[in-house]
């Protein structure tokens, strides 16, 4: 007597696709953490896991391609990381650590980055459905991503941190620059400015050598100090906007120059010619 079939399988899924979701798992729950660190007055920690944040950020959508493991559902999740991880985690951090100082005012300036962060990323994803995006098809960013924003509001802890917590001497005046650093971020975060993307950088063939010894001296800057070498990322990424809207504005103007016009070969006969007789 023959077995009744057991029916149709329930569909699986591929581990591939599973471990960049995992990765940007591990980017929420490292920015999260830094709010746990940040509520008992660990700052430092509460630095390092937003750092830890920003590596696992940039690893999970390479590894995703890499993988061929992209999905509606990890793209989603990534925004609502994002969010957590680079705009609610410094707001709480940096009001925690000087923006509660001001009061009420601080507490609005920290909103700012979390709200200005999560619009950023609204508007990045409804982005996706264009098909005419002259930033993105020339390598350049609109406004400040997420990562880069949640490091150029925690440029100051950088700072304090890299200086023996020098800002802490004076708690108003600390908390008067990180509203002004968190202020400006916030704004540069959904605006339409220009940013250096990498497909905008072009290394010529002779730097290279000496670009890879950056990349070597870079590597033993953060070893040695990272918390400065961070502080100089952050503000050399933020004075690099004006340049990279120079470039910008130069190859847009390149792109709609008209074409030099075409000459056709001159076929007239010289004048002294004469044309053959008919028959």
């Amino acid at each position: 007597m023959s077995e009744p079939d057991a029916g149709p399988s329930a569909p699986t899924l591929p581990v591939r696709a599973l471990i960049p979701t995992a990765i940007t798992m591990l980017a929420l729950c490292a920015g999260a953490t830094g709010v746990r660190f940040a509520i008992s007055g660990e700052f430092e920690k509460a630095a390092t896991a937003i750092v830890v944040a920003a590596v696992l950020d940039g690893v999970d959508g390479r590894v995703a391609r890499l993988l061929r493991g992209t999905s509606r559902f990890g793209a989603e999740l990534d925004s609502l990381s994002d969010v957590t991880a680079f705009g609610l985690a410094p707001a709480l951090i940096l009001y925690l650590w000087a923006l509660n100082d001001l009061g009420r005012l601080g507490w609005v300036v920290a909103l700012s980055l979390a709200v200005c962060c999560a619009l950023r990323l609204a508007r990045f994803n409804t982005s996706l459905d264009q098909e005419d995006m002259p930033k993105k098809r020339l390598g350049f960013t609109t406004g400040v991503p997420a990562p880069a924003g949640a490091a150029m509001a925690l440029a100051p802890l950088f700072w304090s941190l890299a200086n023996d917590n020098s800002l802490n001497a004076d708690p108003m005046l600390r908390a008067t620059i990180v509203a002004i650093v968190t202020a400006t971020t916030a704004f540069m975060m959904v605006s339409a400015l220009p940013g250096w993307g990498f497909k905008a950088v072009r290394v010529p063939r002779a730097a290279r050598l000496f670009v890879l010894a950056g990349v070597g001296l870079f590597a033993a800057a953060l070893a040695q100090a990272p918390w400065m070498t961070l502080f100089v990322c952050a503000a050399v990424y933020a004075t690099s906007f004006p340049f990279a809207a120079l470039r910008y504005a130069r190859l847009r103007r390149a792109e709609s120059a008209p074409a030099p016009p075409t000459t056709q070969p001159d076929v007239t006969p010289p004048a002294d010619v004469e044309p053959p007789a008919s028959r």
